[in-house]
């Protein structure tokens, strides 16, 4: 579709404030529109979702702005989406909008014996390297008492950090000089591991592709050597400055596609959870400032300084997801929330990569997320698929599961361009399927429509020995876990009109004290 026939199709239904291309990656284009009226944005809904052009179906979205004033104005002055700028020529699958440049940091490690080099006598070399470069620039040199290495990170713009990056090898190989150092000084990088997978590539063509055109060779720290505390992998850069030079960009250009291709789908998705905290997840990592759930715990030596800043953390902070999430519900929950069973298919493939060397990684998980997991045997020699059954109240649940999808991934169980859709099963009430379902289906369409999950509830189920049914949920992480929050809200709201009611007149029996 061409950006002329995006706009003109749009306009029909009222005046619209902006329309940015939030991803690049598949041959579907994806365009947040925002339009001045509220009546409009649900007007261009009802008419466009579902509508067809030149035999395509177009989906849309409509997505409350929960933060906009009566007035249609935002509060505190803060600006929304990117204003409209001069006409685009192209389409939005063809040529896309130019983005908002990805604001992840650049970071490297460095011999500990150059860091007094690379500070300058008062810090007025790395003064001289953020003022050349535009950039802030973080040496973590006080963590990490006595380890051989210091983390550094970068703030700017790509281009900034590239020339800080290299300003601060020409200054080690400087000073390896000065004092007759002889041993090889190589460039190393830390990316979050959720990115290294796509930075390698399948069969490993994007680094091969890398070394040939930059004549640098790259090595990639084994998965054997993340923790809990730290998800970052070192990439090591070996050859002549200008040559790893060039090869960082393009290993960095890597990483800021992935970053922003991650960022583009939780957007899109948790646009529909009014209040949710992006930062709060540990699926992705997150920009600088990320908090933790584990932010005041100690890191043991070993683990990188500075982790903190770059959305490290592999479970993310709790409240303020939560307290989101929990926050739709009609109904306020009552005492500590309820245990639930989530049945969660993984390929046959990616079980060693869930259980771990020695089940660690599955005692580590269940361990931090709060829940009990365990792998079901196998249905059959040939089975494609195996269930990992999690039990365990809903932010544990969350947890579990998001780092379950993000491991899938990580592991290359899922292309590059690929999204990690799982299919999950939770069992209701046989008495309460029908209310899952609605009248004529329409409850299941509007969980369907709202959450972008697809739900099923299979016709002609035996009910189980405790009466229960299966419902079926597939989709990404965000549209799994709002179909499973929204399901679990009815549940709940049935097993409250299930509670006998006192009769007319009477009172409940006040309990005694003992």
């Amino acid at each position: 579709m061409q950006w002329e026939v995006l706009d003109g199709m749009l306009a029909q239904y009222g005046a619209v404030e902006s329309c940015e291309q939030v991803n690049t990656d598949t041959e579907t284009a994806v365009v947040n529109v925002r339009y001045a009226a509220k009546e409009h944005a649900r007007l261009a809904w009802e008419k466009l979702n579902r509508s067809t052009m030149e035999n395509c179906t177009l989906k849309v979205s409509y997505i409350p702005d929960e933060t906009a004033s009566p007035d249609g104005s935002t509060p505190g002055g803060r600006r929304s989406f990117n204003s409209r700028g001069p006409p685009r020529s192209g389409s939005p699958g063809l040529s896309p909008r130019p983005k908002v440049q990805s604001d992840i940091p650049l970071r490297m490690l460095v011999p500990t014996q150059f860091v007094g080099a690379i500070i300058g006598k008062e810090g007025a070399t790395i003064r001289n390297i953020t003022k050349q470069t535009h950039s802030k620039i973080d040496i973590h040199r006080k963590e990490n008492a006595g380890a051989a290495e210091k983390p550094i990170t970068i703030h700017s713009t790509p281009e900034g950090c590239s020339k800080a990056c290299k300003t601060i090898m020409e200054i080690m190989q400087k000073e390896a000089q000065d004092t007759k150092f002889t041993e090889e000084i190589p460039l190393k990088l830390l990316a979050h591991n959720n990115f290294v997978g796509r930075l390698i590539g399948k069969e490993g063509r994007n680094l091969k592709k890398i070394e040939q055109d930059t004549g640098v060779k790259i090595f990639i720290s084994p998965l054997q050597e993340l923790t809990v505390y730290n998800l970052e992998r070192t990439i090591t850069l070996k050859g002549a400055i200008d040559a790893c030079a060039q090869a960082q960009e393009e290993v960095m250009k890597k990483v800021r596609e992935s970053h922003d291709s991650d960022m583009a789908a939780m957007n899109l998705q948790s646009n529909l959870i009014p209040g949710l905290n992006l930062n709060a997840l540990g699926l992705f990592s997150g920009g600088p400032g990320m908090g933790s759930s584990m932010s005041n715990v100690p890191p043991p030596p070993g683990a990188h300084g500075g982790c903190s800043s770059f959305g490290c953390s592999p479970y993310g902070g709790e409240g303020p997801f939560w307290a989101s999430m929990l926050s739709m519900s009609s109904q306020p929950y009552a005492g500590p929330p309820e245990s639930e069973t989530v049945h969660l298919f993984i390929p046959a493939l990616a079980v060693g990569a869930i259980i771990g060397k020695q089940g660690q990684h599955i005692k580590q998980l269940s361990h931090f997320a709060g829940a009990s997991i365990k792998i079901a045997p196998a249905e059959g020699m040939d089975a494609k698929q195996r269930m990992v059954i999690i039990v365990g109240p809903p932010e544990a649940q969350f947890k579990a599961q998001c780092r379950i999808f993000g491991k899938l991934k990580e592991e290359n169980f899922f292309g590059p361009k690929e999204e990690v859709k799982l299919e999950a099963h939770i069992k209701v009430p046989s008495f309460a399927a029908g209310r899952v379902i609605g009248k004529g289906g329409k409850t299941v369409n509007e969980l369907q429509n709202l959450t972008c999950a697809e739900v099923v509830v299979p016709r002609d189920q035996t009910p189980d020995e405790n009466d229960q049914v299966i419902v079926k949920i597939s989709g990404h992480f965000f549209a799994c876990q709002l179909a499973q929050r929204k399901i679990q809200e009815i549940l709940a709201q049935v097993r409250r009109q299930q509670q006998p009611k006192p009769l007319p007149g009477t009172q409940p029996p006040v309990p005694r004290r003992k």
